[in-house]
């Protein structure tokens, strides 16, 4: 269907909306990948065009019998060309990363929204101070934290993690940034703001989800704070866990996290 505006209502004004929509998942990385681009790769490519066209041009006047020196802008192109493909390939590993990522917050998203059914709130991209939270849910069951990881599976052998209650294992190794101390402090983040805005002393779970990823628990880990999941397991968790929460609460504090993302 096409869609085109309609100029009798796009003149200058004062939006319709009232208050700035809630964030999709993943929109913090979306926006962070187009700022990675043009910052790590766009501005060599087109430095290195420029030069090429000035190599052209000396091309050209060499061949119109004025006085070129071809030679010299050639060499430097060519250097530009060099510099630029290698920040292209280097840009294109780190949005690779990032876009699985992204293809993890949206998944993930996905299965949450499953629970407003039950009576939940979820919000996606929750901003804190220098850093987001990717999901926050707010069910009758409790609040929750949640950070996605996704991260790519190995050629051959199970894709297995191995969680006992504090730490995490891939594959038998350890990552370099602790994702459980990282949920730890989302979740505490969280906490805070629904004190603030509501005056309530609420707490929130902190959740890991690792989608296609196989999750072995321990003994120990049925004794932590934290869940570490598959995320096709989560909303499952949430909606069997015990009541704790009124729907008065779970409306008031949605609100109030509501408002704080609008604000932001």
């Amino acid at each position: 269907m096409e869609i085109s505006p309609n100029k009798e209502f796009t003149m200058a004004g004062k939006s319709p909306l009232k208050a700035k929509p809630l964030r999709n998942p993943g929109e913090s990385l979306a926006r962070h990948i187009d700022e990675t681009v043009d910052r790590e790769a766009m501005k060599y490519v087109l430095f290195a065009l420029v030069l090429l066209a000035f190599a052209a041009l000396e091309w050209i006047r060499s061949v119109t019998g004025t006085e070129p020196i071809p030679g010299v802008f050639s060499v430097v192109a060519l250097v530009a060309v060099v510099v630029a493909a290698y920040k292209v390939v280097r840009t294109k590993k780190k949005v690779r990363a990032m876009k699985l990522g992204l293809d993890g917050e949206k998944a993930v998203g996905q299965y949450l929204e499953r629970l407003r059914a039950n009576g939940a709130q979820v919000l996606h991209d929750f901003p804190g101070e220098g850093f987001n939270v990717d999901h926050v849910v707010v069910h009758p069951s409790g609040v929750y934290a949640i950070e996605t990881k996704a991260y790519s599976k190995p050629a051959t052998g199970e894709p297995q993690i191995v969680f006992d209650g504090e730490h995490v294992e891939i594959m038998g190794r350890r990552p370099e940034r602790d994702p459980i101390r990282q949920a730890r402090a989302c979740a505490s983040w969280v906490r805070e703001r629904i004190e603030e805005s509501t005056g309530k002393k609420v707490p929130v779970r902190p959740v890991v989800v690792f989608p296609g990823w196989f999750i072995q628990p321990t003994a120990q880990s049925k004794k932590s704070d934290a869940w570490v999941l598959n995320p096709k397991a989560l909303p499952a968790f949430i909606a069997h866990s015990d009541t704790v929460l009124a729907d008065s609460d779970v409306h008031l504090i949605a609100s109030s996290l509501g408002r704080y993302v609008r604000n932001s």
